[in-house]
């Protein structure tokens, strides 16, 4: 695996994109890799970023607006070829299947609990890498 990898982080809200660079910290995990964070507040800044390529996992905000992190989920698994492993923030555990209809990879709950959004991230991260192996 890269050194590093690059973490796309979309919400409307500066306060979200915040509680996730904090909660994973440098390394979500001991065995995962330093992480660099790209954010995005529009859609359009997410597909561009996607579209340069080198993004490992995308974290999209299911409460964003004007376009939620759910249905940017549905529309850049359908349009962006090879598309990293997404993991969704989603506003209560019932939307669960919101997310898997989005086929996120991964969803946890608002506000952002630090020891669950690490975890989350790692383990994509490790996906990632057996993919990328």
């Amino acid at each position: 695996m890269q050194p590093t990898a690059t973490v796309l982080v979309y919400s409307d809200d500066s306060n979200t994109r915040e509680q996730v660079r904090l909660a994973a910290g440098r390394r979500p995990a001991p065995d995962a890799p330093l992480v660099e964070f790209v954010e995005c507040a529009t859609p359009a800044a997410v597909v561009r970023e996607l579209d340069k390529g080198g993004i490992d996992v995308c974290v999209l905000d299911g409460e964003a607006v004007p376009m939620g992190g759910m249905g940017l989920c549905r529309q850049i698994k359908d349009e962006v070829f090879a598309c990293p492993p997404v993991l969704l923030l989603i506003g209560r555990p019932q939307d669960a299947w919101l997310a898997s209809w989005s086929r996120a990879e991964a969803a946890v709950t608002l506000p952002v609990d630090p020891v669950e959004f690490a975890s989350a991230l790692a383990s994509l991260l490790r996906q990632r890498k057996l993919q990328s192996a």
